[in-house]
């Protein structure tokens, strides 16, 4: 039995800690353990182990780990092994990387899995389609040749391995919505169950998660497990120690299952890949599809992605055949027709000039004729809250939030103006606060101020609002979502939680408020946030009739992005998206690593940044430059004044070495009141 073990902590430091054996000898590679550092006691993760002193070290200086907080350990070496290339490439510390990965809960508790219908796997209840089968037959390898013949996953797993191409391909499913990607997942999930072989389902929402972990239970029972941040650390830990020990083999769950433990990994499938939810917004600030296309090469499984918009840099792989891995590169499989009857929707744009109000008469004429129908209405607005901007025209005032520099909303259900970003609110001023003009207020709206308008035009109809205030409650959301598919509701509106994935087929309109929210933020990927959403959202109309219509509300009727999402042109879009994006030198045609400072005092801010700018002098790698130092477009938030730094290059493993320099160089001498941030492959440089 070792008396030395190596623990990490959830801390910026990248070395381990040695500390001697806990006095009930159950310390263990892979288990946590509660060790005193420095005047506090810490929950640390045991990385390594050994009988040798270690070198510069005293015995009487060692302290003894308190105790074992964990019963059987929780992660083994190739837990390890991904944490530490996640530690390598997100620019963290191992610690840091094994704290997002391993669930947080001290001891397992009882949480319901998954529904238990059926215990073995079931026959799918869905036909395929021709092009539904040609995709499930690219991704488990059953291809026919020209002779008629068949062969299989072995066979091509044989000729791949005397080519000298051991990894496996990547596949992209691109079909419109509705075009049933979900059933082919599904199968190809099903292949894998059926071959001994573990399936990572991943979705980008965890409102999503719910509806997906109910099919993937009717279809696989108990097999099946879900993992997400909304679940207590004590479930979690349930579930993760069921999905280690091999009783779970398919797992559904946001960006976080990602990690899930599962045994002898077949395929990891991302459902919505184009989605911003699968980077995480802390540190490590990983990206789920960079760490489910590592793990895939390191244990031999198949990625398989999937979208009606994808992100630019898929869209870029899969039309010039990139990310050689070994010869195979990200091959993409089209869908290209509604299942269910359905059909893609009619889409109008409506300039909302002259209109008094949130709805305009066109939007107001369809939602009447599909009730009269006895269909349903989805209304989108991507901004909660009743009004967002109060503005006084005699002196120009402003009410922005105290901590952050942005504008105060409006939540007339509270009765106060709320900061999204810090939480801070107060009670709207009833004159302008600076001259005392009685013209002063807000203007702007969001889902409250929708809610109430809908109530009013149309007070025969049902009504109810999913945004992040009505549906704080837990199950509230669940609860909504389910009355809307029962159709005992006639108008859901909300923000967007209704836009992404969700399958109802009562649906025959889809009204989207204001199209151009944001449209024109300062990012480069402001665009194709905005047509992304447009086509999800107008991808939930006429999903079972070929009848669905989608009215486009906008103050920009001509913008080519506005234009392109009405007329579904996903390769228009991406055409020009990406000509511009070459021009401009920004991501896929470029790397960027982000460097944020944090700062109470600005001019500790201001001097943190511009010194880290004078040690970047003389890192950067050829044809790589430098944005900034500069203000962050959001420049204050939660009382932290924010300064930004941004190293561009055409290679990541260049960027790397010059971003590693220069966090040894910041280090040492940095003001300890000041916090940095580093985000590889940033997808907000808000």
């Amino acid at each position: 039995m070792a008396q030395y073990l190596d623990l990490v902590f959830d801390i910026p430091a990248k070395t381990t800690f040695s500390y001697r054996r806990d006095e009930k000898g159950e310390a263990a590679v892979g288990k946590r353990a509660m060790a005193p550092f420095g005047k506090r006691e810490v929950l640390g993760y045991i990385v390594g182990e050994g009988d040798d002193l270690p070198s510069g070290m005293d015995e009487g200086g060692i302290k003894q780990l308190r105790r074992v907080v964990d019963p059987e350990p929780l992660f083994d070496g190739r837990d390890i092994s991904l944490a530490q290339w996640m530690a390598d490439y997100y620019l963290c510390s191992l610690g840091q990387a094994l704290s997002a990965m391993i669930p947080s809960g001290r001891r397992p508790g009882s949480y319901p899995s998954l529904p238990d219908d059926e215990n073995e796997i079931t026959a799918a209840a869905l036909e395929l389609s021709d092009e539904q089968q040609q995709a499930l037959d690219a991704i488990i390898g059953i291809e026919e040749n020209h002779k008629g013949t068949q062969r299989n996953t072995k066979d091509r797993e044989g000729k791949e391995r005397a080519a000298g191409a051991a990894l496996p391909p990547m596949f992209y499913l691109y079909g419109i919505t509705g075009s049933g990607k979900t059933e082919v997942f599904l199968r190809a999930a099903e292949h894998m169950l059926k071959a001994g072989k573990s399936v990572i389902y991943l979705v980008p929402e965890i409102s999503l998660t719910h509806q997906t972990a109910e099919a993937i239970g009717k279809r696989f029972g108990t097999a099946a497990a879900t993992l997400h941040s909304g679940m207590s650390g004590a479930a979690r830990l349930t579930e993760w120690m069921r999905i280690k020990s091999g009783e779970v083999r398919i797992v559904v769950g946001p960006r976080s299952a990602v990690f899930a433990p599962v045994q002898n990994l077949g395929l990891i499938i991302i459902d919505e890949e184009h989605d911003g939810s699968y980077k995480s917004g802390n540190t490590p600030r990983y990206h789920a599809r960079q760490v489910a296309m590592h793990r895939c090469s390191v244990e031999g499984a198949l990625l398989v992605m999937g979208s009606a918009t994808p992100s630019a840099e898929a869209w870029k792989l899969m039309n010039d055949g990139g990310i050689k891995r070994e010869g195979n590169g990200l091959r993409r499989l089209d869908l290209s027709r509604r299942l269910s009857g359905g059909k893609p929707p009619e889409i109008k744009p409506v300039s909302l000039e002259h209109t008094e109000g949130c709805l305009t008469e066109e939007l107001k004429e369809e939602i009447r004729k599909t009730a009269q129908m006895g269909r349903q209405t989805i209304l989108f607005l991507n901004r909660r809250g009743f009004a967002y901007f109060y503005h006084c025209p005699s002196c120009g005032f402003e009410l922005s939030c105290r901590h952050c520099s942005v504008s105060l909303t409006y939540h007339k259900s509270k009765g106060r103006a709320v900061c999204h970003y810090c939480g801070y609110s107060e009670v709207p001023p009833k004159a302008c606060p600076q001259c005392g003009s009685l013209e002063a207020g807000f203007s702007g709206f969001g889902t409250e101020m929708i809610e109430e308008e809908v109530r009013r035009t149309f007070p025969e109809l049902r009504v109810r609002r999913a945004d992040a205030d009505s549906t704080s409650k837990k199950g509230s959301l669940e609860e909504t979502l389910a009355l809307f598919r029962a159709g005992a509701v006639d108008i859901l509106l909300g923000t967007q939680m209704v836009a992404k994935g969700l399958n109802f087929p009562g649906v025959r309109l889809v009204g989207v408020i204001l199209a151009d929210t944001g449209l024109h933020l300062p990012d480069f990927r402001a665009a194709e946030r905005t047509f992304s959403l447009i086509v999800q959202v107008a991808g939930r109309a006429g999903r079972y009739f070929p009848d669905g219509k989608v009215i486009v509300q906008t103050l920009r009727p001509r913008d080519p992005v506005i234009t392109r999402s009405c007329a579904l042109d996903v390769a228009g879009f991406f055409d020009a998206e990406l000509n511009q994006r070459q021009m401009l030198h920004f991501p896929p045609y470029s790397r960027l690593i982000r460097f944020t400072i944090r700062a109470r005092d600005p001019l500790k801010a201001d001097k943190a940044i511009n010194r880290l700018a004078s040690l970047a002098e003389g890192l950067i790698p050829a044809g790589g430059d430098v944005l900034g130092p500069a203000e962050c477009p959001i420049g204050i938030i939660a009382g932290n004044h924010r300064r930004q730094l941004i190293l561009r290059g055409s290679s990541m493993g260049a960027l790397h070495g010059a971003a590693r320099t220069l966090l040894e160089r910041y280090e040492k001498g940095k003001d300890s009141a000041v916090y940095l941030e580093v985000d590889v492959d940033p997808v907000s440089l808000l």
